[in-house]
């Protein structure tokens, strides 16, 4: 099947998986906006997700759509360099036109996985997979935490704490990267582009992650001094 086996068909498919993923991002800027000025909004929305069908649902497709996303990416990298040879090593300058982010984008798409893990760990483990598991409050320092208190977790984690704040900020900033270069290509595959396009959907795949990560990096700091 050409989708799955011919270099144009990985490509559209780690295209559609990427805009999926800035999707969920979009979606979860929300959340914390909304944590940002009200505890409760935000404990009123982790109670509503929960571990109810559809939260776990979307779950799913999330992992299911990053796991895809990062397979691809290993296999379209293997594949540009087994084409490229030796070549590749007689390469000292960057090529005109080549971003930086696009030569090291699967370093860039390693520390996002990484940043995913730690947010996993600290908060889907200790929310929605704890619920899975019949618990309704988990303890963190000799302190009870409702499941559903996702403010409580925020303020956990990040008020005060800056080794964590700091892990945060380079994941965002890796992701920053990732998504100056990840948005346009992802549109120039789908063929939205033209040469009275191309340079515009650079400064939008540029604002689209700078609004994503900027707002995240804010927020974050936020957390952390109040």
């Amino acid at each position: 099947m050409w989708l799955l086996n011919s270099s144009i068909g990985r490509k559209l498919i780690m295209s559609v998986s990427g805009l999926f993923l800035i999707l969920f991002l979009l979606f979860h800027l929300c959340m914390n906006v909304a944590a940002v000025f009200s505890g409760e909004a935000y404990n009123t929305v982790c109670g509503l997700l929960g571990s109810n069908w559809y939260a776990v649902a979307g779950t799913l497709v999330l992992a299911a759509g990053v796991v895809v996303h990062f397979v691809y990416a290993i296999m379209l990298t293997l594949q540009n360099r087994k084409a490229r040879g030796n070549d590749r090593y007689a390469l000292n300058a960057r090529p005109k036109g080549v971003t930086w982010a696009s030569q090291n984008m699967l370093v860039l798409g390693a520390i996002v996985i990484i940043g995913m893990i730690l947010h996993f760990t600290q908060f889907w483990y200790n929310m929605m997979f704890a619920e899975l598991v019949g618990h309704h409050e988990v303890m963190l320092d000799g302190v009870a935490i409702e499941t559903t208190k996702g403010a409580a977790f925020i303020e956990y984690f990040f008020k005060g704490k800056i080794v964590n704040t700091v892990l945060y900020l380079v994941w965002f900033a890796a992701l920053w990267f990732h998504l100056t270069h990840g948005f346009w290509s992802a549109i120039q595959t789908l063929g939205w582009n033209n040469n009275l396009w191309m340079s515009r959907l650079e400064c939008i795949s540029k604002w689209v992650a700078t609004i994503i990560c900027g707002a995240f990096a804010i927020i974050t700091i936020i957390f952390f001094i109040n």
